[in-house]
């Protein structure tokens, strides 16, 4: 296995397509192909499924996916360490989109401001994901949501969700929001819309939303990119949405909606316990200090 290989493996596996990673590497595609062939032999692992042009990775290719990032950020660092250039610290950090936009601009406002010389990568994503990113290596940390009293919540993500730590960062107001004309809900059989819309399935919101309605409302979850098209599908009358408050108060048409409480939701910061680098605890640190309530560390 040598560079060369684990960059075109990892070309391949974000674009999804031989024929762009080859464009991409200023490669030929029959090259990449032996290239991944050859690198499929060595690991003794289908990396990749064929369908036609289109390649998908396998269970083992998604494994071998964050080793492959690992390896070569750890040859670039290798390669400015013998050059004398000390590589830029770097803080993976991935979050829900409501965090993002509800909570996160002034909290990184101040972490730019107090650490400089730390490089910030943010990615977005659903808890389940964010938690499996964090348990992987992929992410240094994530913002998570998971239900007051219910710790084992994570336990889907893995069997490894005892090695993370967390640390309580916010308490969301986790609402139903429906038309403006629409009734008062108190159980799931007093909604009147055809479906439910929210974000992806490995959304914690959701998913509490999800097994609310499971009591008494058979309804289908119309999936939708963003919180502004669960409003626009409510406000049309087409769905009731799932959405924190905090995310719902910052959202055009926010006074004309009827809401329905589901309950606290936590959001947590996670980490890795064997592996808390100084770029992370000084987030961590200026994450809790804006936290409001203070935060209580576990």
């Amino acid at each position: 296995m040598d560079l060369s290989s684990l960059e075109i493996f990892l070309a391949v596996a974000e674009e999804g397509s031989v024929t762009r990673a080859a464009r991409r590497l200023s490669r030929a595609p029959s090259n990449v192909t032996t290239r991944i062939q050859a690198l499929e032999g060595q690991m003794d692992a289908v990396l990749f499924s064929r369908d036609g042009k289109r390649m998908t990775l396998t269970p083992e290719g998604q494994t071998f996916l964050s080793y492959a990032k690992r390896l070569t950020a750890l040859a670039g660092e290798a390669q400015l360490a013998l050059k004398g250039i000390r590589p830029q610290p770097v803080l993976r950090l991935g979050t829900m989109e409501s965090t993002a936009a509800s909570r996160l601009p002034p909290v990184l406002a101040r972490f730019n401001e107090q650490n400089p010389d730390i490089a910030l990568k943010l990615t977005l994503g659903a808890t389940r994901e964010l938690t499996k990113a964090v348990l992987s290596g992929e992410l240094d940390c994530a913002l998570i949501a998971t239900p007051q009293g219910e710790p084992g919540w994570l336990s889907s993500a893995g069997p490894d969700v005892g090695d993370l730590h967390s640390a309580r960062v916010y308490e969301e107001d986790l609402l139903l929001v429906m038309p403006p004309h629409h009734a008062s809900v108190a159980v799931p059989q007093d909604i009147r819309l055809p479906a439910l819309a929210a974000l992806e399935p490995g959304c914690t919101y959701r998913q509490i939303a999800e097994r609310w309605m499971r009591a008494g409302a058979n309804l289908p979850t119309v999936e939708m990119t963003s919180y502004h098209a669960i409003l626009a599908q409510v406000i049309a009358g087409n769905a009731v949405g799932v959405m924190p408050r905090s995310v719902l108060d910052m959202l055009p048409w926010n006074k004309e909606v009827t809401i329905h409480r589901l309950g606290l939701v936590d959001t947590l910061l996670i980490s890795r316990r064997q592996q808390r680098s100084d770029p992370l605890q000084a987030f961590e640190q200026v994450m809790l200090m804006s936290a409001n309530p203070p935060a209580m560390l576990q």
